[in-house]
């Protein structure tokens, strides 16, 4: 499979739930509501009160918020921001001393986040338009970055966490909600547009995830939960994938 052919697939495929206005986690057969799905990856019942419906489009793999500690003032980036349940979240935590930016590949999500936002009034976000392998954000300026099972879907990933790490101020750190393996994939799976762009194909072993995140330059690399992801999954792949939150410092030491 060719890289360009994936990137093709997953665009075209987050395009079509974007102008859909609902959708749910590409992997999973929808069997429960989003509120429900959203309650079962990590969010609150008082998180999904607190933003924009059409935000929560149940993409996610976990609740990278909750863990990120937040604080007022703090400027945030979230890789890959979908309809923007993250950055919804995030922009009340840091205040309107704040700014929280999402960046997305997809037109169509970004304009669907940009969207809401003008509807709901908020005035301490921006959504852009880029490649999380190649970040429209400047060098050191973002306090924290926070990500939710996008990582997952690019070949590159190292590239990631190297941009990742060029943006983040000195003292930094990712808190990220990603997909990763337990031993190795069916080759079918991992042949599968469909399993890519459903964020299984591409998914790393958990060592090598994490050995990703240090050879970027982070120090201080942690799993600080995990759980395995069993929902909606197909029978062969249970037991297989694990949602794990990962935190990393960039710090000279």
């Amino acid at each position: 499979m060719e890289e360009e052919e994936i990137k093709k697939f997953v665009k075209k495929r987050y395009s079509e739930m974007a102008k859909a206005g609902v959708s749910c986690c590409p992997s999973c057969k929808c069997g429960s509501s989003l509120i429900e799905f959203g309650k079962r990856i990590g969010y609150s019942d008082e998180d999904l009160r607190n933003v924009p419906e059409a935000s929560n489009m149940g993409l996610g793999c976990g609740n990278p918020v909750a863990l990120a500690a937040l604080k007022e003032g703090d400027t945030v980036l979230d890789l890959g921001s979908g309809g923007g349940i993250d950055v919804f979240l995030a922009a009340k935590r840091v205040g309107h001393k704040g700014k929280v930016i999402g960046v997305d590949m997809t037109e169509e999500m970004v304009e669907k986040a940009e969207s809401t936002a003008r509807k709901y009034g908020y005035t301490n976000i921006e959504f852009r338009l880029g490649e999380i392998e190649s970040l429209p954000v400047e060098d050191n300026s973002v306090d924290v970055i926070i990500s939710n099972c996008v990582i997952n879907l690019s070949i590159d990933k190292e590239k990631v966490f190297r941009e990742a790490y060029r943006v983040l101020k000195h003292g930094g750190k990712i808190m990220i909600s990603d997909l990763v393996t337990e031993g190795e994939l069916p080759e079918e799976v991992k042949k599968s547009f469909d399993a890519w762009a459903g964020c299984i194909a591409g998914a790393l072993e958990k060592r090598e995830y994490l050995e990703t995140v240090m050879k970027a330059g982070f120090k201080k690399v942690k799993v600080v939960s995990e759980s395995s992801y069993d929902i909606d999954i197909s029978e062969e792949l249970k037991g297989k994938i694990t949602s794990v939150k990962v935190e990393a410092y960039k710090v000279s030491k």
